[in-house]
């Protein structure tokens, strides 16, 4: 292989790359926003992200939604449910041991596979064509309609997030609860509502990778999240896990890596990159690329 079309397929691998790194952010993010503000790894997030698809799939089918509905309607059920999950499983269990809230945890992820896969069966659904899969050459370089709407969207989601988080009433309830939830609470703020806000907030942004996933690769099934969910988890921790950019920086990185393995090693091996980046990132920086090492006091 010739130097020139090694940089083609180099930058064919990072146009996937970005396009799949855009989905995990947007998991990732879900992931990051709830720990940061009650130290909670909510492992039932990829399985949300699922429901956030099949949601955009029964949109597009059953009530002949375009894109831009059936992805605003996916976003308000899965925000939805992410807030009846924290409302109904993990408030109750606030002041519990840490082992209790991780297991209740992964006793919600598998609730929602199974309940999915007795409500619309375990065989994958075909997600409809919701546009035309247009094709632009530049160069030597591929990219198609759904890698664009992919990064458009996942842009304009992250751009929104960082506003309503920096800018607006409850972004700052959300920060300072972040920081200290019992002086929070002393000044007024309604920490219930702010961390209740906050698992529907995450969950729509794992909805919206949930639809952008159906439309490009046209399929879904019940067991979708796990995967995905695991990898944005990587993705949380590789960027600084409880940190927004960090979160949009890990799944970025993650996914380019992901794409260069498969480019030019053996796609067999992506899925082991991926927990191979979680055992370097742990014993090099455990806080993640852009955490801070925080010091606890006993």
């Amino acid at each position: 292989m010739d130097s020139s079309s090694l940089i083609v397929q180099f930058g064919q691998q990072l146009i996937n790359g970005i396009s799949l790194g855009s989905i995990y952010a947007l998991i990732a993010l879900g992931y990051t926003m709830v720990y940061g503000i009650i130290r909670l790894i909510n492992f039932a997030h990829g399985d949300i992200y699922m429901v956030g698809a099949y949601a955009g799939f029964f949109a597009t089918t059953m009530f002949n939604f375009s894109f831009v509905p059936a992805l605003i309607f996916s976003m308000a059920v899965a925000g939805l449910a992410g807030m009846i999950i924290e409302r109904a499983a993990y408030r109750p269990l606030r002041n519990a041991p840490k082992i209790a809230i991780l297991i209740t945890a992964i006793g919600v992820s598998l609730f929602l596979e199974y309940t999915g896969m007795l409500l619309v069966s375990p065989q994958p659904r075909t997600f409809p064509a919701i546009f035309n899969a247009d094709v632009y050459h530049l160069g030597g370089l591929v990219i198609n309609s759904q890698q664009i709407v992919i990064l458009v969207v996942s842009l304009l989601l992250m751009v929104i997030l960082t506003y309503v988080v920096n800018k607006t009433k409850m972004g700052k309830a959300m920060r300072a609860t972040s920081f200290d939830t019992d002086a929070a609470r002393l000044m007024g703020i309604d920490v219930d509502k702010v961390i209740s806000f906050t698992f529907g907030i995450g969950s729509a942004l794992a909805a919206a990778a949930g639809v952008l996933v159906g439309v490009y690769y046209n399929s879904i099934d019940p067991l979708m999240g796990i995967m995905p969910g695991l990898k944005a988890f990587v993705a949380a921790v590789l960027g600084g896990i409880g940190n927004i950019p960090g979160a949009m920086l890990g799944g970025t990185i993650l996914g380019i890596i992901e794409a260069l393995v498969s480019g030019f090693w053996s796609s067999t091996f992506r899925d082991a990159a991926a927990f191979a980046i979680l055992i370097i990132i742990l014993l090099w920086r455990p806080a993640g690329l852009l955490g801070k090492n925080i010091r606890e006091k006993v």
